[in-house]
């Protein structure tokens, strides 16, 4: 049976495990490496596997960043475990372990929910302290827990509770910030913010209590003897304008300055997860880490929106949206990435396309675009890498994208997702680097869509299964 018909007549568990066991030979003798930080495209790791590490944050150790997060599966949002990649470039992941797996009971158990991970190294002790959001499925027995290792990949061991007068802390979206001195801070939704003990494992004091609405996915960084905080608004997974403060000390006052991204942009479609200084030689760049969550595929078709932030004094400002840039981790230094190529319409004659597909129109470039389930379009190309746009919009859904080599062999696969409040032309695939060949892409609508309701009963998502696509780059 030829790979892809097999693809899609299996259950998506199935099809996703075949497809990643098929890709792992091809990875480890033929992958190369990516040059840019890309926002709001599925990243491949180093065994070809989608990266899955989002409400997450990073940490530096030697010349390497450790990224920790969130390992999800679809349809659920049951604790599946929290990964942990290392990059040195923060380019290219290498998946390094599941640094700590559901537990056989307990608070992280079956059916419950771990969220927000994040880990500190404690100066005092040398160990590596994770802290995450634990909860039930129903998000009704919240509380701030904890676990250790001794070294960076774990395995983390699970402690229960972080306690602050002897009483775990019942809050839910929850960060860290380690200041200069060496000491650390869990911030909680609300704009609360607790001081650690010496050996990061038990809380000593409220620092403060801001009371602010909502504020959720908060997070802190220093800049200039400068805290800003960054932080959402309560819209459940779906994207918000997020807002940010600032004050010259942790304890405050804390003064509000609104929005970071311009009114509208949702933070780019994004939320707050972490700020990654870069500290060089030369200059010091600050990386927004957002998440684009996509209800229920967060493990197929959720993606990061990393940018860099333009800090002055005390205003934060991430005013344009770049799909493609660098870091220089040596110098601190950021510069706009080009993506460039061979531009291929959405209407090309190479294109075949099966099903209900219609021609539209869009920024005077063509569009391909069907909301119909099953149908597909192939894109036979010659090069090394393809990037795909596609058109995001209040109706778009979720469409699988399959890159094969002239063997008929899956080098790539990730589940994309087209939903957007607003109307949005943007790249939404980007195959990894791959030895220069003949290859087709595939696209095929799913006839599904993002969508959920949250414990107040507020339906979100999109109103649609639309895929529309608008133009390739390969080069």
């Amino acid at each position: 049976m030829n790979l892809l018909l097999l693809n899609y007549t299996l259950p998506k568990v199935v099809r996703m495990v075949l497809m990643l066991a098929l890709m792992l030979s091809f990875y480890k003798s033929s992958a190369q490496k990516q040059t840019a930080i890309y926002s709001g495209v599925p990243w491949f790791d180093d065994r070809g596997s989608v990266v899955s590490a989002h409400g997450g944050g990073i940490i530096k150790e030697g010349s390497k960043y450790y990224l920790f997060g969130e390992k999800h599966t679809d349809q659920s949002n049951a604790f599946a475990g929290f990964n942990c990649y290392s990059s040195t470039d923060l380019y290219n992941w290498k998946f390094e372990s599941l640094a700590l797996p559901v537990q056989d009971s307990g608070k992280l158990g079956l059916n419950r929910v771990g969220e927000r991970v994040k880990v500190m190294k404690c100066p005092k002790t040398g160990e590596y302290v994770m802290f995450m959001h634990a909860d039930d499925i129903s998000y009704k027995d919240q509380f701030v827990g904890y676990a250790t290792s001794k070294t960076i990949v774990g395995p983390y061991v699970f402690k229960g509770a972080l306690l602050f007068n002897g009483k775990p802390i019942r809050k839910w979206d929850m960060g860290t910030y380690q200041d200069t001195d060496g000491a650390g801070y869990v911030l909680l939704h609300g704009g609360l913010l607790f001081k650690l003990a010496d050996d990061y494992k038990s809380i000593t004091e409220q620092v403060v209590d801001n009371k602010w609405p909502g504020s959720e996915s908060p997070a802190i960084f220093k800049n200039n003897g400068v805290y800003f905080w960054l932080a959402s608004n309560l819209t459940s997974w779906e994207r918000n304008d997020n807002f940010y403060y600032t004050a010259t000390s942790l304890k405050g006052p804390w003064t509000a300055h609104g929005l970071f991204a311009p009114e509208g942009t949702l933070t780019w479609n994004s939320q707050t997860t972490f700020v990654l200084p870069i500290e060089g030689t030369k200059d010091t760049t600050f990386i927004f880490m957002g998440d684009r969550w996509s209800y229920p595929n967060q493990a197929s078709a959720a993606t990061y929106v990393w940018q860099p932030l333009t800090v002055s004094g005390n205003t934060l400002s991430m005013a344009g949206y770049q799909a493609a840039w660098k870091i220089n981790t040596g110098t601190g230094a950021a510069s706009p990435g080009a993506i460039t190529g061979k531009t291929i319409t959405a209407v090309h004659k190479s294109i075949i396309c099966k099903g209900q597909w219609e021609h539209a129109s869009d920024e005077n470039l063509p569009v391909l675009q069907s909301g119909s389930k099953g149908d597909t379009f192939t894109l036979q190309f010659s090069g090394k890498q393809v990037f795909m746009y596609g058109i995001s919009n209040p109706d778009g859904g979720y469409a699988m994208v399959d890159v094969t080599n002239h063997k008929g062999k899956i080098v790539a696969s990730a589940m994309i997702d087209m939903y957007s409040k607003y109307k949005v032309t943007a790249l939404k695939f980007l195959s990894p680097v791959l030895p220069k060949a003949n290859y087709t892409l595939t696209l095929t609508v799913l006839g599904e869509h993002s969508k959920w309701s949250d414990k107040r009963k507020t339906d979100y998502g999109s109103k649609g299964d639309v895929i529309a696509v608008q133009k390739f780059v390969v080069n």
